[in-house]
């Protein structure tokens, strides 16, 4: 019952940040990176706690074995991890800066993966 609980709580987190984080980017890449440098911290602030908490999942739901599920669900959590650091480069390296907007764009699109894989993993 104690894990069922963990496992509960470790979904909430890795959800709410993952959602934060992904829907922000949709914003802020739809509206060309305005308001991306205030943005800028609670995204990397939830892109942390969404993948801290997609490896605690790993390690209570998915250590047992390697199989399509599995893989699908690598080829997000990459894709998640590039989306982060893609937004920490264009938001605070300062040659990168003036295109934020592109870096939204193509976090975007990484996250939109990410998210795919998350939705399509049980049924590979």
């Amino acid at each position: 019952m104690y894990m069922q609980i963990l496992i509960v709580v470790v979904v909430a987190f890795h959800v709410l940040a993952g959602v934060f984080w992904a829907g922000s980017t949709f914003v802020l890449a739809r509206a060309g990176g305005v308001g991306a440098e205030q943005l800028a911290r609670p995204q990397l602030g939830a892109a942390g706690v969404a993948v801290i908490a997609g490896v605690v999942l790993w390690i209570l739901m998915h250590a047992h074995g390697f199989h399509r599920a599995e893989a699908v669900l690598v080829l997000g959590a990459c894709c998640a991890i590039a989306a982060g650091v893609v937004q920490a480069l264009f938001a605070f390296v300062g040659t990168l800066r003036p295109r934020v907007g592109v870096g939204q764009r193509v976090a975007a699109g990484l996250l939109m993966v990410t998210v795919v894989c998350m939705a399509v993993a049980r049924y590979v």
